[in-house]
């Protein structure tokens, strides 16, 4: 090999000389480079190894050509001019799905949702056999991408669904209703009542399943809902200002306020803070996704696994993909809530 380098020479390393170098045969190269669960971590160590050592690349056409399949799983960011849509849970997400990919041998490929015709972009990169499958995110009710992906049988898993009724796709999702009942539980146990609530405006699975467990929360501890507890709000920072002013701004102004994600929590502080009004001292004040600026402002959040969902989700598209039975088609974690400053005992002040 070295003598080779002297000349100049460029060798096409086959998966024979890795296999040589490793102490294995042929076909344990192929599937431990493949990723392949029957072969153990060490033996794989070992493969990787002596291909980097030896400065071995796979031929992905080939391997393409052979299994028929692409090496990439599509994903869409939604009407990508929406701000509403955008968060930072999103970033982390795609980055860990990202990940996941890579270790099982593929790639990623992010593409915009138009606002008419979102179909087209499916049908396209399926026709083309462009990806092998698709993760789905935000999944609303009578989702049409849901509906056109069994129509044409093409595979995907979807972060979400536990929202939806008859949701019958595979899919890894979060429980929203225990997340916002651990959060009411919080309060209480901070001598809160008069908790109100930053919601999106109903008809979105995420944000209805959040304030069903804000409603059976405060059910369960005899707190009956005064109507101008709740604001409804688009996922803007402003818009979220504005909601909470009008819950602030009620005869019997709550002592805690619930956001349903960390981005309307941001809102809801800049108007606390432009009327004088101290977190975590005269007003409690929570979030939900656990946002670095959370931490940073030392907001209550809800944390959602995120590394997790996306390993897992991953895990059903190749069993979607390879039409393997999945041990569990729809799997969902527990949220886990990070009590902060922002949550004081109430009457503190």
């Amino acid at each position: 090999l070295q003598a080779a380098e002297d000349l100049n020479y460029e060798l096409r390393i086959t998966q024979i000389d890795v296999a040589d170098l490793a102490g294995v045969a042929k076909g344990t190269v192929s599937y431990a480079l493949n990723g392949n669960e029957l072969i153990k971590a060490e033996t794989r160590q070992r493969v990787l190894a002596a291909a980097d050592a030896l400065g071995y690349r796979r031929n992905v056409m080939a391997r393409n050509l052979r299994t028929n399949k692409a090496g990439i799983v599509g994903y869409s960011w939604h009407v990508a001019d929406d701000p509403s849509r955008m968060n930072n849970l999103l970033d982390e997400f795609i980055y860990r799905v990202t990940a996941s990919a890579e270790t099982h041998g593929y790639h990623l490929l992010t593409f915009i949702q138009p606002k008419e015709d979102a179909d087209k972009v499916y049908d396209e990169l399926i026709s083309t056999n462009r990806v092998d499958g698709f993760i789905l995110s935000d999944v609303r009710y009578d989702d049409p991408r849901v509906a056109r992906l069994f129509s044409l049988n093409a595979p995907f898993a979807a972060f979400g669904g536990m929202n939806v009724p008859g949701a019958a796709f595979a899919h890894v999702d979060v429980d929203g209703k225990k997340g916002i009942e651990i959060v009411i539980e919080h309060l209480l146990s901070q001598g809160h009542e008069r908790i109100g609530f930053i919601n999106w405006h109903p008809g979105l699975p995420v944000g209805d399943i959040r304030e069903l467990g804000y409603r059976t929360a405060m059910k369960a501890a005899g707190i009956a809902i005064e109507p101008d507890w709740i604001g409804y709000t688009p996922n803007i920072l402003h818009s979220a200002a504005q909601a909470t002013q009008r819950v602030m701004s009620t005869k019997h102004r709550p002592t805690a306020l619930v956001c349903t994600n960390d981005v309307m929590a941001f809102g809801a502080k800049s108007y606390l803070d432009e009327v004088g009004l101290r977190t975590g001292e005269d007003v409690a004040l929570t979030g939900y996704d656990d946002d670095p600026t959370a931490q940073f402002l030392g907001i209550t959040s809800v944390r959602q696994p995120i590394d997790a969902v996306a390993k897992t989700l991953f895990e059903l598209l190749l069993c979607e993909i390879d039409h393997k039975p999945a041990p569990q088609r729809q799997v969902v974690f527990e949220p886990e809530l990070v009590a902060r400053q922002s949550t004081s005992r109430a009457g503190t002040t």
